[in-house]
C-alpha cells in the first residue's frame, strides 16, 4: 500500500459517485484513503432525493485527524456544496497543508442533472480552491460554468482549458465526455504545455461517478509520486476498464466497477 489520500467530498448512498466511489478507487490502485464527509445524499442511479450537509466545523475536524496523525500525501476534493464548508476545507488546507498536492474535482451538478453546489458558493469555490489547486478535473458544463464560455467543439476545450490555465491554475484538466463524437478528447494543459488523450467513446448507460472515480486515481497516482501525466493516463486506463466491466445495476445511470483491479481470493 502506497499514497496516502485524504478526500473531502459527499456520500452517495447508492455507492456509485462521491466517497464512496473515490474510497473504492484509491484502494483499488493500492492506495491508503482517509475521508471528511461534507454531506450526506439520498440518490440512486436515477435522481437526488435528499442534501443533506454535514456542519462546516465538522467537516474541518475530519481533515485536521486525518492530516495531524496518519498523515496525507495528496488532497482531494469533491462535492462541498456550501459557502461554509468551503470556507472551513479552505482554512485547513491554508493551516495545515500548503504543501500537500491538491486535486480539485470541481463537483456542481449530478449525473441526474440535480444541482449539488448552492448558488452563493460559487464565488469561494474560485477564490478559495480553484486558483490554489494543483490540477482540476472539470467536465463540458463545469468548464462553462467557471468560464463563462461554451464548449461545443474540440477547439473550444482547447480554448477553456487555456483560460483556466492562464487564470492561474498550475493544471487543467477538461475531459470530453460530454461530446458526442466517435472517440472522447481529454485536454490536458499544464505549464509545460498542452497534450490531448484520446479513446474510443464508451457507449454506456453507466456512468455514474466517472468523474469522481478519475479525480481520485489521479490523485492516488500523485500521492504515490507519479507525475501527472502519467497519473492522468493510468486513471483514464482504470476507468475506462471500470466502464467496460460495469454490473449493470440501477434503471438509470448505473454505477462503475471499481473492483476490476481487484482478483478473489481463493476459496479457503
Amino acid at each position: 500500500m502506497k499514497g496516502r489520500v485524504l478526500i473531502v467530498a459527499g456520500s452517495d448512498s447508492g455507492g456509485g459517485a462521491g466517497i464512496q466511489a473515490d474510497v473504492k478507487t484509491v484502494t483499488a490502485l493500492g492506495g491508503y484513503c482517509g475521508t471528511a464527509i461534507t454531506v450526506l445524499t439520498a440518490q440512486d442511479t436515477k435522481s437526488v432525493a435528499r442534501i443533506e450537509p454535514v456542519s462546516a466545523d465538522m467537516v474541518a475536524w475530519q481533515m485536521r485527524m486525518m492530516l495531524d496523525d496518519i498523515g496525507v500525501d495528496c488532497i482531494k476534493t469533491g462535492m462541498l456544496y456550501s459557502n461554509d464548508i468551503i470556507e472551513a476545507v479552505a482554512d485547513v488546507i491554508d493551516a495545515k497543508a500548503k504543501d500537500i498536492p491538491l486535486v480539485v474535482d470541481p463537483v456542481l451538478v449530478a449525473k441526474s442533472g440535480d444541482s449539488l453546489l448552492e448558488e452563493d458558493a460559487m464565488q469561494a469555490f474560485k477564490a478559495r480552491l480553484i486558483l490554489r489547486a494543483s490540477v482540476i478535473t472539470p467536465n463540458i458544463p463545469e468548464a462553462e460554468a467557471l468560464t463563462g464560455f461554451p464548449v461545443a467543439r474540440r477547439d473550444d476545450m482547447v480554448h477553456a482549458a487555456e483560460m483556466m490555465h492562464t487564470l492561474g491554475v498550475p493544471a487543467v484538466l477538461l475531459k470530453g465526455g460530454h461530446m458526442t463524437d466517435a472517440r472522447v478528447t481529454d485536454v490536458l494543459q499544464t505549464d509545460d504545455g498542452m497534450e490531448m488523450f484520446e479513446a474510443e467513446r464508451i457507449e454506456s448507460n453507466h456512468t455514474h461517478g466517472t468523474g469522481c472515480t478519475l479525480a481520485s486515481a489521479i490523485a492516488t497516482g500523485i500521492a504515490q509520486g507519479m507525475v501527472l501525466r502519467d497519473a492522468v493516463a493510468r486513471g483514464r486506463e482504470y476507468l475506462r476498464r471500470a466502464i467496460l466491466a460495469a454490473p449493470g445495476f440501477g434503471a438509470g445511470h448505473g454505477p462503475l466497477d471499481h473492483t476490476v483491479t481487484v482478483r478473489p481470493l481463493d476459496e479457503f
